[in-house]
């Protein structure tokens, strides 16, 4: 049984994957299949969830977070309308050895050129950061959980509060007025003066 503290966790990681995966693709003018994010969506939460089990640091987010955009931009690639299997994958395989010069002016979309590269790497990178400093951020809201949660547990149930003993218990309570003690009671309205014969 998994618990939902991995399955939340597993979910997010797939949602920020995804989504930083289908903003570059298009933001590099690809596009994407509805196809290919419900085939992405259960990929990715199947890689993440596995790894849900305990805290990540960003030297195991990171190299997840690249091979998993590494795997959607494949996929988003090869599901795009406009493009074939044998299309696409020739396509990056000639960016690998033809310079980026030629391959541009070659075709017009010659595969992956340093800049996209380069900024998908920043992407992931920074996205990787980011997750990492959520974990951090959660494992340490879980771990000052845990100890209030074990101090509260060994307190002891706080004291009921019982009113204070009467230091002599035999003499018998004596009826208090209800005006104070020191008030002057004969205040109020003048009395109608009499006049004075």
């Amino acid at each position: 049984m998994t618990s939902p503290l991995r399955l939340a966790r597993a979910a997010a990681f797939t949602a920020v994957c995804l989504g930083l995966g289908m903003v570059a693709h298009l933001v590099s003018g690809g596009e994407v299949a509805p196809g290919a994010l419900a085939l992405g969506l259960p990929a990715v939460f199947a890689a993440a969830l596995p790894l849900s089990g305990r805290e990540r640091t960003l030297r195991a987010i990171l190299p997840l977070l690249a091979a998993l955009q590494v795997a959607l931009h494949v996929l988003f690639a090869l599901s795009s309308p406009s493009s074939s299997a044998v299309h696409v994958l020739a396509e990056h395989a000639l960016a690998q050895h033809v310079p980026t010069g030629l391959a541009m002016a070659g075709h017009a979309h010659a595969g992956p050129g340093f800049g996209m590269l380069a900024g998908h790497g920043w992407a992931v990178v920074l996205t990787a950061l980011w997750l990492a400093r959520g974990e951090a951020a959660l494992w340490a809201l879980l771990r000052r959980l845990a100890v209030r949660l074990t101090r509260i547990a060994a307190d002891p149930a706080p004291p009921v509060f019982t009113p204070p003993a009467s230091p002599h218990p035999d003499e018998p309570c004596l009826p208090r007025s209800v005006a104070p003690r020191h008030c002057v009671t004969r205040r109020g309205p003048p009395r109608l003066l009499q006049p004075s014969i």
